[in-house]
């Protein structure tokens, strides 16, 4: 299961359709450096493989739709049989065009010399500065010197313009080949998830849990972890990015995983949180029902045409009445979420949007006032949470929090689609009724 080169180039397409007499520009992703010369696992830059699904390191991809015969066009490493022996195996240059349909491909090595053909025609050079500070001095020295030589030939970019308001519309609406990679990578998640509730025990370290997690997901194919497993038990479910993972779990945890795989670049990301020894203890439940009845209650809101914001304030209406309802917040009700009052116990958003990147690309309010709308083919996490740290200190005015409460930590997180008639929760096979997590 893979996007086929038809859907690249048809991305590329509509790209330069919106550009005009415009250039796009593009860099891989760097290599990363885990110590001395030992790398990372490579992962490429996802506004590129978007693009053109090339998944190799110092690779530049070039659009200009002016262009009269080169409207592709990839700079990539050419062929070395002794570097390859190394590091593996590379497209080259012939293969940047007989495999990912370049116009026309080049060796990085020239890519200062050929680029230029490609600028000083066009109108502006769409390009996202700020994520790679050697290749945007690149750009900026093209543009410079193309500007300073635009009264002898007349054109050339007038300005630098980002790429990241057209990629991200783009983006944001799933193609049906790409939800297919989604619901892979959601059911690989499902299972791994069910599997660890089964397997955690009073006795097990969370880094057990994890091993298990993450065996599943290489098992069936994933790349790995979309991002770094949390696996959080007792007062360590209070810390939302908890990834040490040392903690030897006890009868009466709560223990809170989040964790998803990455299948062909396509993430899922689910938390559940759930006893161990089998039993929620009756803070433990009643904290749990609030989070849970926040999370469905916010879920109804993902429709299409409601707007973007409406789940977060319906999740935390929810939670902030419960709270009151406990005693542990008092006041006007509408002064508590105007003021956030609540934020010591709910510090982040309830959701975001997924694909690609985890907090995938997509703008979430259009000017000051304007939220987005719900599309059909968008895909945003759902996950409301409460976090009483033992530490916790309450805002200027509101009550101190009673011993009992301490230490719990509840988050439910599950992906859903936004349909034609209303939504589809992708991540429905892992249980969350508190009885399926007591059983």
């Amino acid at each position: 299961m893979m996007i086929s080169q038809t859907e690249y180039r048809q991305r590329r397409e509509q790209l330069m359709s919106q550009i005009g007499k415009g250039t796009a520009i593009f860099r891989s992703a760097p290599v990363a450096v885990m110590h001395n010369d030992v790398e990372y696992n490579f992962r490429q830059d996802s506004d590129f493989f978007y693009l053109t699904g090339f998944n190799e390191a110092e690779a530049v991809a070039v659009l200009a739709p002016h262009h009269s015969e080169h409207r592709f066009v990839l700079f990539v490493q050419p062929k070395d049989p002794e570097k390859e022996v190394w590091t593996g195996y590379r497209t080259g240059v012939d293969g940047a065009k007989e495999r990912y349909g370049a116009d026309e491909a080049y060796p990085i090595t020239e890519l200062d010399e050929k680029l230029p053909q490609y600028l000083e025609k066009a109108d502006r050079i769409y390009y996202q500065l700020g994520r790679d500070r050697e290749f945007n001095q690149t750009i900026l020295t093209h543009w410079q010197t193309l500007m300073r030589t635009y009264p002898k030939r007349g054109t050339g970019p007038m300005a630098i313009e980002s790429t990241n308001p057209l990629l991200q519309k783009m983006r944001l609406v799933k193609s049906p080949t790409e939800l297919e990679m989604m619901r892979q990578a959601v059911a690989i998640s499902v299972d791994a998830h069910n599997y660890a509730r089964k397997f955690a025990q009073a006795g097990c370290y969370e880094y057990q849990i994890q091993a298990e997690i993450e065996h599943i997901f290489r098992q069936r194919g994933a790349l790995g972890p979309a991002y770094p497993s949390i696996v959080a038990s007792g007062v360590n479910s209070c810390i939302l990015h908890y990834v040490e993972n040392t903690r030897q779990m006890e009868t009466g945890d709560l223990l809170l995983i989040d964790a998803g795989c990455a299948y062909e670049y396509y993430n899922a990301d689910i938390t559940r949180t759930f006893p161990i020894g089998g039993k929620f203890s009756e803070e433990q439940r009643i904290i749990y029902e609030l989070v849970l009845k926040a999370q469905q209650d916010a879920i109804a809101q993902v429709q299409p045409g409601k707007p973007y914001n409406l789940f977060h304030d319906t999740a935390v209406r929810v939670l902030v009445e419960g709270l009151m309802d406990l005693g542990l917040l008092v006041g006007d009700i509408e002064e508590i979420i105007k003021e956030e009052k609540y934020k010591p116990f709910y510090m982040h958003r309830t959701g975001h949007w997924l694909g690609l990147d985890v907090h995938d690309s997509g703008v979430y309010k259009n000017g000051e006032e304007s939220w987005q709308t719900f599309e059909p083919g968008q895909v945003v996490t759902v996950e409301p949470g409460l976090y009483i740290g033992l530490d916790i200190k309450p805002v200027e005015g509101q009550p101190e929090i009673p011993e009992r409460w301490r230490g719990i930590g509840v988050r439910i997180e599950d992906d859903v689609l936004v349909t034609e008639s209303g939504n589809e929760v992708l991540t429905a096979g892992v249980p969350k009724l508190v009885d399926e997590m007591e059983g």
